[in-house]
């Protein structure tokens, strides 16, 4: 989850409801409201998963018919040879080459400070809009900020390349994003973690307290210490959500087992906890991890960008330790040593909701209205056990698969003062 230590000073939530009783069936959760367990269904495949809010979002959708300027497009290089534009100068030539006019079928992304092989949001974000190049015929650019001094100029310069789609992606990006929809009525944005109210402007937001819910009834059960532990990056939004869904799955977990597995690392009724103040020191991750693992934690979520990185680190030289992932698949983002202590991740399907709304924006089916993705719609989800999946009983598996169900039905409700 790349966002931004700025906002680390959140004020804190609201603290969650009273607890109801334990529901009937084994994997429902103390903390959520649960109806009469069905018979635990066949197994669906994994599906893929956090926000922030600058404003409500408003329902309801605007008008494809709008007039459109002209666009222009920078005659690209092919998929080999991206080019990633920095900087706040006035738009180039991209690619090297000339521009040429090109309708509307192209696209920008710009990057929050975080960069973009971030193995977050920003990575999976752009993977989306590669798909739609490749799949749809969007040709499509992306502009890497490495500051905060970098995100306003190029948003501006996305505008200005002529393109009738520009991502944004991060409430770092928020500001410039409002500011140039106001500017550019004509102009399809889309903010991914955020919420910008405007007619033009799509929000991308994930319900990952939903999947986060089952990694911590998974970390709980597969916990040997009786001791599970998540971090953040800073006490934002984004970041939150997952650790009251993983607070609450632990919960549950305990609820119906009769266990008394100890979360570490963050209280949901507080709404604070552990925290780095940084998301792209590995360091930082590291030494927390290690501190986490000193006072007994077997398996770990960190939500922290880069940082967690360094609790794999932490995980894999003491041996004995899981970690748990998010935003992507782990197992593929991380560097391959890793591979044998991730347990899973919390997924957020960045990549498809991406190319989806980039499309939308080509064939006049374009709205304002919110994506929220879910275990139900597929956006969030878990992503496989890869080499851990014996360590996960078969009951253990079932019991996630039965409540997976219950979340995206509805029988099984999971809240979060940050949810979308």
């Amino acid at each position: 989850m790349s966002v931004h230590p700025s906002r680390s000073a959140a004020p804190a939530h609201p603290a969650a409801s009273a607890r109801p009783a334990a529901p009937a069936h084994p994997a429902a959760s103390a903390r959520s409201s649960a109806a009469a367990a069905p018979a635990a269904p066949a197994p669906r495949p994994s599906t893929r998963l956090g926000s922030t809010r600058l404003g409500a979002a408003r329902a309801g959708s605007r008008s494809s018919s709008r007039l459109r300027r002209p666009r222009l497009l920078g005659v690209a290089g092919g998929l080999a040879g991206l080019a990633l534009l920095a900087g706040c100068a006035s738009a180039p030539a991209e690619g090297g080459g000339s521009t040429s006019a090109a309708g509307e079928d192209c696209a920008r992304m710009v990057t929050n400070s975080g960069g973009l092989d971030d193995r977050s949001f920003n990575q999976s974000s752009w993977a989306g809009l590669q798909k739609a190049e490749k799949e749809d015929g969007i040709q499509a650019r992306v502009l890497v900020s490495t500051t905060e001094n970098d995100l306003a100029p190029n948003v501006a310069q996305a505008v200005d390349s002529g393109c009738g789609f520009v991502l944004t992606v991060g409430y770092e990006l928020a500001p410039a994003t409002e500011e140039q929809a106001a500017a550019n009525p004509d102009i399809d944005f889309a903010i991914v973690d955020e919420t910008v109210d405007a007619p033009n402007v799509k929000p991308i937001l994930f319900d990952t307290a939903q999947a986060s819910y089952l990694a911590g009834y998974l970390a709980a059960g597969v916990s040997k210490t009786g001791k599970v532990a998540t971090f953040g990056g800073g006490n934002q939004p984004p970041v939150t959500l997952f650790m009251d869904g993983f607070a609450d799955g632990v919960d549950a977990y305990n609820a119906a087992h009769g266990t008394t597995v100890q979360l570490l690392g963050w209280t949901k009724e507080a709404q604070d906890g552990s925290f780095t103040g940084d998301f792209e020191d590995v360091n930082k991750g590291k030494q927390l991890a290690q501190a986490l693992i000193d006072q007994g934690a077997d398996v770990i979520m960190p939500v922290a960008g880069q940082v967690g990185e360094g609790a794999a680190s932490a995980a894999l030289a003491t041996g004995g330790v899981d970690v748990i992932w998010v935003d992507n698949d782990g197992y593929d983002t991380l560097p391959a040593e890793y591979r044998p202590i991730v347990l899973t991740s919390v997924i957020k399907d960045t990549e498809k909701a991406v190319q989806q709304i980039a499309v939308s924006s080509t064939d006049d089916s374009f709205t304002n209205e919110p994506y929220v993705g879910t275990l139900d719609n597929g956006g969030v989800g878990l992503a496989p056990f890869h080499d851990l999946a014996s360590s996960v009983s078969p009951e253990l598996s079932d019991e996630l698969d039965a409540l997976r169900d219950q979340i995206a039905s509805g029988a099984v409700t999971v809240t979060s003062p940050s949810q979308p």
